[in-house]
């Protein structure tokens, strides 16, 4: 039996609504559905909303609502939720294996028993979920990795990894959308940015969104790469299934 959503009190002017405990995409696709339902119910006081992979955070004016009427409010919604649709829109995304992004793709294969092809054949079969968007502005969390992938952050953190970077970290994978320190295990790098102030959307990917990895060469990366540099999101969506 699912247990009953919590409203968590985040200080005096935000709350978290939490729908699970798990990495799960049939309650991150609710909390999705809870936050579609809370921008369209237009309630006054709610400055912010960030769905994550099992609850909505959202920060409110104390002044204008206060935290138990906004947890009414949104118990409510949650309520009348109907039936979850499909998947979000799909990303093809073109990503340069190994390189001096991809650092760990070759030691990651030795460690998993594999050659790099054979790595990188799993890591492009699979269909990815974007579960949320945090950490660094555009960065994409994602679920889906297959189990053979699945391994341990770094030991000691690199101090600069790449924007556009593709990594590996724990049973998540990722997309770098600025570049910093991580410890995470990066296998390729994609062209695209994630994560451009000019654009009016400056974040591409949201969640909820489908990701799929394409293989390209160095050539093809250096041309979609001065077309990101110049402003163009170069890859587009498909719709969603």
């Amino acid at each position: 039996m699912t247990a009953p959503p919590r409203i968590l009190p985040l200080g005096d002017q935000a709350l978290s609504f939490q729908i699970g405990e798990d990495i799960d995409a049939a309650a991150n696709a609710r909390v999705i559905a809870l936050a579609d339902a809370l921008d369209a119910e237009g309630i006054a006081g709610v400055l912010d909303r960030v769905p994550t992979y099992r609850s909505l955070l959202v920060r409110y004016d104390p002044e204008t609502i206060r935290g138990a009427q906004l947890g009414a409010r949104l118990s409510a919604l949650y309520a009348g939720l109907g039936p979850q649709a499909g998947g979000g829109r799909l990303w093809r995304v073109p990503v340069l294996y190994g390189g001096t992004a991809g650092l760990d793709l070759d030691a990651l294969a030795a460690e998993k028993g594999m050659s790099a092809d054979d790595l990188i054949a799993l890591h492009m079969g699979a269909e990815y979920r974007v579960y949320m968007i945090g950490f660094a502005p555009g960065f994409a969390y994602l679920g889906g990795l297959p189990e053979a992938l699945h391994a341990p952050r770094l030991a000691t953190p690199r101090q600069q990894i790449p924007a556009g970077a593709v990594g590996i970290g724990g049973r998540q994978a990722s997309i770098n959308s600025v570049a910093g320190p991580s410890g995470w295990r990066f296998i390729a790098g994609t062209p695209v940015r994630l994560f451009d102030p000019r654009r009016d959307a400056p974040f591409l990917l949201q969640a909820g969104d489908r990701v799929r990895f394409e293989r390209i060469d160095a050539g093809e990366f250096e041309r979609l790469a001065g077309r990101a540099a110049a402003g163009d999101p170069v890859i587009t969506p498909e719709a969603c299934a």
